[in-house]
Parts: structure tokens; C-alpha cells; sequence
């Protein structure tokens, strides 16, 4: 536990006294990880289970790039008392050093801060969420010859795919899909890096006018993720579906995800189609 030094404690009902704290695993872009937290009640009235432990990350300038992330309640607790709060960062999307400001929350509604409270505040360094840029693609059951096809066309990408087991994220094909672009791969893993654990993009053919090339980014995108490449174990259970054939993920609940249209695969003809 890292000890906090001295800080502005204001006198009323609502102050806190930050004692210590610790990051229980390194934080990684986009990921939850543990921290706990030591305080004491150092205010004039008890505090009730409407008060909960949170937290802001800041950008080098002060401002808020997630505001009032994961809250974890706190027991009641008299004046004087202390307590040990274990809470569950979520780490902000891209790697780079931010501050971690944590605040306590009145009810929901009041945080700390706003009544003369000093937050905790703590430089962090936010890890890529990957730890290596290693890719793995796996397929659908399907014909030989088409997988062929695919690796064939794997094996020109601009970083290379690992084989299956030594990967930290993997991609989920179609016999016969293709990256449509030799950076494929370069811009899943980017996408996996700043810490999305979920990443999809544009299918070419098979009529998908929904999941046609030329968009960027699109954070509503409302439609299941198609050919989507994973970190496997992000989230507890996966929504598995179909799309025309291709394998589609429905968007996770708790882990960010990411449609980016640059991201292109082509879909093979689906069988007993003529090709046009």
C-alpha cells in the first residue's frame, strides 16, 4: 500500500482523509484491473451505504476523459473510522500516462470534490492492452481448398499472423474470407492495442450493403460484428451468431468493441452461387 501524504481536509459533515493506496495489476488501455484503496471518515457525520468510491481519469492538462468511472460502495462508516475499499478500474482507451483521480460520491449525485474535498490523485502509466502483437486466425468448418485460400492471403500481411495457441487475440473467419488490404492485420492489432477487445470492419460481397467499405469508425454501429477478431477471456460469455454464413459476434456488454469500415475483409461467393 502506497501511503498519501498530507492533503486539504475541509470541516462539515462530507471529508475524507486519503490514507494510502495500490494498483493490484499494472493498468492496461481499455481493461479492468483492481485497486484498493485505504481512507477515514473524517467529517462530522456518518456515512451511510449511499457513499461510494470512484474515480476520473484526466488527461496532462486536467481534463476529464472518463468521468465517474466503476463505483464501489462503501460500508457505513462512523467519524474516525477507516476502511480498506477494493474498486475496479477501467482503464481509458489508448496507452499513455494520465492521472487517476479518485473521489468519493454522495448518493450518487455529489461528489466529494465539489463540497471542498481534495481527490487522490496518482500518475499512471496505461500499457497497450496487448502485450504482443500476436494474431491468430481461426475458421468455421468448412472446405480445405477455401482455408487454403485464406492462408495463402493471411501469409501477405504486413505483420505476420502466429500460429494458433500463442496469440493474444484471435480472428474469426469464414473458409475463403480475405483481407481485402495487406495492412488488415496491422490495423486489427492497433485497434487491439489502444484497447478495444473486440474488432470487426467491412465485408466485400455476399451483398452486405450494411457492412460495406468507405466508413471510418462508427461507435453506434447497431449490427452484430462480423468476422470479428477477439481477446479471448475479455468477457464472460459471447454472443455468437450469423451473418450470410460469416461469423458474427452481438456487441459486448462490458468490454469496448470497435467497427471500423478501413478494416476489410471479402467474403467467398456463398455455395451454389454463381459468381458474378
Amino acid at each position: 500500500m502506497q501511503p498519501v501524504g498530507a492533503h486539504h481536509v475541509p470541516a462539515g459533515p462530507l471529508a475524507v482523509r486519503w490514507l494510502g493506496y495500490e494498483l493490484l495489476e499494472p493498468p492496461r488501455a481499455g481493461s479492468a484491473t483492481p485497486a484498493d484503496v485505504e481512507l477515514e471518515n473524517a467529517g462530522s457525520a456518518t456515512w451511510r451505504t449511499a457513499i461510494e468510491l470512484g474515480y476520473h481519469w484526466l488527461d496532462d492538462r486536467g481534463n476529464p476523459l472518463v468521468h465517474g468511472g466503476l463505483w464501489a460502495p462503501l460500508p457505513s462508516l462512523p467519524p474516525g473510522a477507516r476502511t480498506t475499499q477494493r474498486v475496479e478500474l477501467r482503464a481509458p482507451l489508448g496507452p499513455a500516462r494520465y492521472t487517476l483521480a479518485f473521489d468519493l460520491v454522495d448518493a450518487g449525485r455529489t461528489w466529494f470534490a465539489d463540497v471542498g474535498n481534495a481527490p487522490l490523485r496518482i500518475e499512471v502509466d496505461v500499457a497497450p492492452r496487448i502485450r504482443r502483437r500476436a494474431l491468430a486466425v481461426v475458421f468455421t468448418p468448412g472446405p480445405d481448398e477455401l482455408v487454403a485460400v485464406s492462408h495463402e492471403a493471411l501469409a501477405g500481411q504486413e505483420e505476420p499472423l502466429v500460429p494458433r495457441g500463442e496469440e493474444e487475440a484471435l480472428a474469426h473467419f469464414a473458409p475463403g474470407c480475405v483481407p481485402a488490404t495487406p495492412d488488415w492485420s496491422r490495423r486489427v492489432l492497433d485497434a487491439h492495442a489502444e484497447g478495444y477487445a473486440v474488432v470487426a470492419g467491412a465485408i466485400e460481397g455476399r451483398g452486405l450493403d450494411d457492412y460495406r467499405p468507405g466508413t471510418g469508425r462508427a461507435p453506434n454501429f447497431p449490427h452484430p460484428l462480423a468476422c470479428p477478431s477477439l481477446i479471448p477471456g475479455s468477457e464472460p460469455s459471447w454472443g455468437w451468431s450469423e451473418v450470410e454464413g460469416l461469423p458474427a459476434l452481438a456487441h459486448p456488454v462490458r468490454e469496448p468493441w470497435l467497427y471500423d469500415g478501413r478494416i476489410v475483409l471479402r467474403a467467398p461467393p456463398r455455395p451454389g452461387r454463381r459468381r458474378a
